[in-house]
């Protein structure tokens, strides 16, 4: 399986058609795509969650539908 770097536009697309939105792992810098549903998330938006992203130097990639926050 092939992991292709995306666009937040993109990976925004993705996630709100599969009823994800963004988080923060509570009392860290770590952020991940939520359902909502996770008392050890916090909902944030989606600028801050790139914000997060470019400061932690990762990137949103994804294959066949699938998105994993890595190093970018």
């Amino acid at each position: 399986m092939v992991m292709e770097k995306i666009s937040i536009i993109k990976a925004r697309q993705i996630a709100e058609n599969k009823g994800l939105k963004p988080g923060r792992v509570k009392g860290t810098d770590g952020v991940q795509f939520t359902k909502g549903n996770n008392d050890r998330l916090e909902l944030i938006s989606w600028e801050d969650f790139q914000d997060a992203l470019m400061k932690r130097g990762l990137a949103i990639y994804e294959s066949g539908g699938w998105m994993k926050i890595m190093k970018s």
